[in-house]
């Protein structure tokens, strides 16, 4: 689901350090359920866009809310 507030550099940066926390301590899925909720920067998701897909982007519970707020809220329609 797409998140409607921008993330400050140190909300991604807080969230990052959460998830290494977990992922040091074992917890892979955990660690890769909180980087998800850093939004994907916009020229990442265009590139995975045309890589791996949109079914990838759309099923893998990534933040698009960058790459919706430059490209459109229909850009992986497009």
């Amino acid at each position: 689901m797409p998140q409607t507030q921008t993330m400050t550099l140190a909300e991604k940066l807080d969230i990052g350090n959460r998830a290494v926390t977990l992922k040091k301590s074992g917890d892979r899925d955990g660690y890769d359920r909180l980087m998800r909720t850093i939004p994907m920067p916009p020229f990442l998701a265009k590139i995975m866009k045309e890589k791996v897909g949109v079914d990838y982007l759309i099923n893998g519970g990534w933040n698009l809310s960058e790459a919706e707020a430059e490209f459109g809220t229909d850009w992986l329609n497009k």
